[in-house]
């Protein structure tokens, strides 16, 4: 048998080069279309998102792992803390997103916000002094980032921070249109998302006094009871009422009225902490919810409320000013209740400290009576 001569050799071995680039390539196709496949998914579970905790849940989740990065986060501007304080309203529970972080203005965020100019995403070397507020808790050995802005109708709402161990997964000369893309969708997902937790929000507040209404004390109730039976903290609720709020009405009229009524609302929001509810009941009638708190906690705490409303009149706009005083009654979840069914615990609470604030306006007003 003749050995191959130098012709057949090369092409044999050009051959073969080709053989293996085919192949890389293949694997190459198929690795893609199967991040491709990933991302769809992805697109469609954070398109699919009902609530702010679940889609910011989602992007932690499953985005490091379908891009395979070491770390993502998340930043957003919030002027006035007001996306902030909703979310904590409704109940979001911030601990569980620690790569979450809140800015109050865009400029905040590092971008080119030049006139004009559309900011487009920053990709490059992790550097800690430049990157430090987009990466407050960075895994060790972060090598390269990219910051991708999320835009609105050219308002920067936010930013997308993603992290890499590998040196070479953003560098500046790679092409920005894949993570631009991704950025466009979660800024629309988040822009629905957090409009619709507004909407919800204004749904459950008063709109007089912006403390909670009714309908979101109720449900809120239940949550809180059905919790303090399972994890056995203590529950209490105050009932209020503003004394002689017609005479009040009838003295400054129906605007001084709701002057009053904001300003109450006020004095009372101050001495309770984040973690419990005020709600108007309507009219005069306030309740409150105390988290994790005794019947002689929350009796403080009426107390409080009461030498607050009472230490100083009423300003309202027009110069005058009222002097205004509250009744409080207290009552809390006690052992017997908490083997009962959820919805007549609640409603047995409720109607305990309406009882206890009756008995305060029958002993004369301006005072609190716990129910024991």
């Amino acid at each position: 048998m003749h050995e191959p001569d130098a012709l057949t050799r090369e092409l044999m071995a050009e051959n073969e080069t080709l053989r293996a680039r085919m192949a890389y390539l293949l694997e190459q196709a198929e690795r893609n279309h199967e991040i491709m496949c990933r991302h769809q998914a992805f697109d469609l579970q954070i398109v699919g998102a009902g609530s702010f905790p679940e889609l910011v849940g989602t992007i932690f989740r499953t985005l490091p792992v379908i891009s395979e990065l070491d770390i993502v986060t998340l930043s957003l501007v919030d002027q006035d803390a007001d996306i902030y304080t909703v979310m904590h309203r409704l109940g979001v529970d911030f601990d569980q997103f620690p790569n979450l972080m809140f800015c109050e203005h865009a400029a905040e965020l590092g971008y080119d916000l030049s006139p004009g100019q559309r900011p487009r995403a920053l990709l490059g070397p992790y550097a800690p002094a430049q990157h430090c507020a987009m990466f407050p808790h960075p895994p060790a050995g972060l090598q390269s980032v990219a910051l991708v802005p999320l835009l609105r109708n050219t308002r920067l709402i936010g930013s997308l921070n993603l992290g890499s161990a590998d040196p070479h997964r953003f560098t500046p000369n790679l092409g920005t249109d894949f993570v631009e893309h991704l950025g466009s969708i979660i800024a629309i997902c988040l822009e629905n998302v957090i409009s619709n937790e507004m909407l919800k929000y204004i749904g459950l507040t008063d709109s007089l006094t912006g403390v909670y209404n009714r309908r979101y004390i109720d449900r809120r109730l239940l949550e809180e009871v059905a919790r303090a039976q399972r994890q056995g903290y203590g529950l209490s609720c105050m009932y209020i009422d503003i004394d002689h709020f017609k005479q009040v009405n009838d003295t400054v009229g129906h605007q001084g009225g709701d002057e009053v009524l904001r300003e109450v609302s006020a004095r009372i929001k101050a001495e309770l902490r984040m973690s419990d509810a005020l709600g108007r009941f309507g009219g005069e009638e306030f309740v409150v919810l105390l988290i994790d708190a005794d019947l002689e906690s929350a009796s403080m705490v009426a107390q409080r409320i009461r030498a607050s409303v009472a230490s100083q009149p009423v300003d309202l706009g027009n110069g005058e000013r009222v002097a205004v005083t509250v009744s409080i009654g207290v009552a809390a979840l006690s052992d017997v209740e908490r083997e009962q069914v959820i919805e007549d615990v609640a409603q047995e609470l409720v109607a305990t400290a309406d009882a206890a604030l009756y008995q305060a306006k029958a002993d004369g007003r301006n005072r609190v009576v716990t129910y024991s």
